[in-house]
């Protein structure tokens, strides 16, 4: 079976129209200058972030053709001299023999990316997805954070610090694994109109956000414009087989497993979260990101009260301010004031300190 590989479809973006609405014009704004620490999961001990989260050597605005800012300094798109496809927040470049993905600081909102960026998501998200790919213990794609002297001696490679990836490509399995461990979003909705959520009979009188019974594997197809649709697993039988969608399902309620037991330590909850895996030599690999706000739903388990929404650790507040603005949702979104951007941005590193321990 032949699945889309992670490098197919790349396409020269300058002759490809904008996702819906246009990003703004590079800014002469400073790029950021942080240098915090971690604790490498792997290796038991305290290293420098410029391996991951970098500090900047160059304080001062990019000065070439390669990267676009916005007035606050989020990096909103690159333009390097490689084969690119972009999605809502990476630019995935390939490499010949393998991936260089770059997050930026892209976000994104019903179901459109938006003018403004939040300064230095894409540094969370990738050192967020490197502290879970190494704490896991599963098979996974990353193969290195750092950018080699071969990419530095061809173009200014700081605003890329902290922020790529550099993977092994793979044939993209073409479902999104969901699991799921507390009752919201699209599977509350399924469950008030059915009962049941993906095929998964849920017992009678659960309340929006309430704890489940046990975690349930609930997969969606991967559509290329617009919102991914949830399946059962019967429909990954037709398309994938058993025995491979089994083999999904169970690796990635390991995966939510583990990956509970650690955020209860640190005061989260885990209330879905998304996987995506891919195949290399026969063999299934993690890929993508990982345990992110932007592929999870994380809430505080020290404010956690089922029957209402929950505050989580994401994009809430760029949701709930376009919402209430005005605006009609079908046309280009607006600039989002400096006080959301403030908010959301604290939110992405509130989550990042407390998973990490950093």
């Amino acid at each position: 079976m032949r699945f889309r590989s992670g490098d197919e479809n790349l396409v020269d973006e300058k002759s490809k129209a904008s996702t819906k609405a246009a990003l703004p014009r590079k800014a002469e704004a400073p790029y950021p200058n942080r240098s915090p620490r971690l604790l490498r999961p792997d290796a038991g001990h305290e290293y420098d972030r410029c391996q991951i989260i970098g500090e900047v050597a160059m304080n001062k605005p990019s000065d070439n053709e390669f990267f676009q800012f916005d007035s606050n300094g989020s990096l909103l798109s690159t333009d390097l001299p490689f084969p690119k496809r972009s999605g809502k927040v990476r630019d995935v470049y390939d490499l010949g023999s393998s991936l260089m993905i770059v997050s930026t600081d892209r976000i994104s909102a019903f179901d459109y990316i938006l003018p403004s960026g939040i300064p230095e998501k894409g540094r969370l998200l990738t050192a967020m997805s490197d502290f879970w790919f190494h704490l896991l213990g599963v098979r996974h794609h990353l193969i290195s954070t750092e950018i080699p002297p071969s990419l530095q001696s061809q173009f200014d490679t700081d605003p890329l610090r902290g922020r790529v990836m550099f993977t092994e490509k793979a044939e993209v399995v073409p479902f999104e694994c969901v699991v799921r461990g507390y009752l919201e979003g699209s599977g509350l909705k399924e469950y008030q109109t059915t009962g049941e959520v993906c095929g998964n009979p849920l017992p009678s009188g659960l309340k929006q956000c309430d704890q489940l019974p046990q975690p349930i594997f609930t997969p969606a197809t991967k559509a290329e414009e617009g919102h991914d649709e949830n399946v059962s697993i019967e429909r990954m039988y037709a398309d994938l087989g058993r025995d491979l969608s089994e083999q999904l399902r169970d690796l990635s309620l390991q995966i939510y497993k583990t990956a509970c037991e650690h955020a209860t330590t640190c005061g989260i909850l885990i209330a879905d979260t998304k996987f995506e895996f891919g195949m290399v030599n026969e063999e299934l690999i993690l890929i993508d990101e990982v345990l992110t706000p932007d592929s999870s739903r994380f809430w505080s388990s020290d404010h956690y009260q089922p029957g209402a929404a929950q505050p989580s650790f994401d994009k809430q507040f760029v949701r709930e301010w376009l919402s209430q603005c005005g605006w009609d949702k079908n046309s280009d979104p607006p600039e989002l004031p400096e006080k959301i951007i403030e908010q959301t941005a604290a939110k992405y590193l509130e989550a990042f300190q407390r998973i990490t321990g950093s």
